[in-house]
This record gives structure tokens, sequence and C-alpha cells, in this order.
């Protein structure tokens, strides 16, 4: 398997937990999606950015998580990011979250590149030099 293309670390802070004591359920897109925005920072890309004259963003078209271990208040977690695979107007990414060695969950979310105008959002190409660089990581 490829290394993976970004990572972060974070300790889990108790509002997260629910009555059980474990980090609930919706935290964990909140993880993967605070990952992606690292990533793209770190590559000199806004989240929401200019292209051509027109604001760009990068709506969800899916997202998916499987949880494996619970995690708890205090840990501290790995969130790794994988790119999955990178198309014109889109990327898909891999995300694996740990506790030391443990696999606590694995997700996914795809992105479309998008303008947004007057008339509504519409896909558009990815910036040619973003495109290059995601594509490195495959």
């Amino acid at each position: 398997m490829s290394p993976p293309a970004f990572e972060i670390r974070r300790r889990v802070e108790f509002h997260e937990t629910d009555m059980a004591g474990i980090v609930h359920f919706s935290n964990f897109f909140r993880y993967m999606e605070t990952c992606e925005h690292a990533f793209l920072r770190s590559l000199g890309h806004d989240l929401h950015g200019m292209l051509d004259g027109l604001e760009t963003g990068w709506p969800r078209v899916n997202a998916a998580c499987d949880y494996r271990a619970p995690a708890r208040f205090g840990d501290l977690l790995n969130i790794r990011l994988f790119i999955a695979e990178v198309r014109n107007r889109s990327v898909r990414y891999r995300f694996e979250i740990t506790r030391d060695e443990t696999l606590i969950a694995e997700g996914f979310i795809s992105a479309a590149h998008v303008a947004i105008t007057p008339a509504g959002i519409k896909a558009v190409p990815l910036p040619p030099e973003l495109a290059q660089r995601l594509s490195t990581f495959l």
C-alpha cells in the first residue's frame, strides 16, 4: 500500500463523545474533513478560491465511514489521507483513523470542484497544477 499523502494528529475532545463515552459517529466525518482541508492548504490551494473570476468550492458528492473500534475522550488519533482517485472535476480521498496501531475507522470522501455562479453551482475542471500535485500521490 502506498504511504499516506498527508497525516494529522489530534486528541479526542470531551464534547465529541456521546453518553456511552465514545466518539459520536458524526465526528469522524469532521476529522476526515479537517485532514482534507489541511492537506489542500499544504499544497498551497485554498478550499474556497477564485478561478477565472469565479468563486470555487468543494462540495461533497459522497461520504462513507466504517467503524472498527471505539475512540474515547483523550485518545490521540492519527488521521491519514490517501488519494484514491483524481478525475477531471473531482477527487476521491480515502482515510484511515488509528490510535497507536489500532484501526478505529476507515472512510471515503468524494468532492467535486465547482464554480459558484449567479446561475448556480457547476462542476469545473481542477486547476492543472493541483491535478498534477494530487496525481503524484496515486
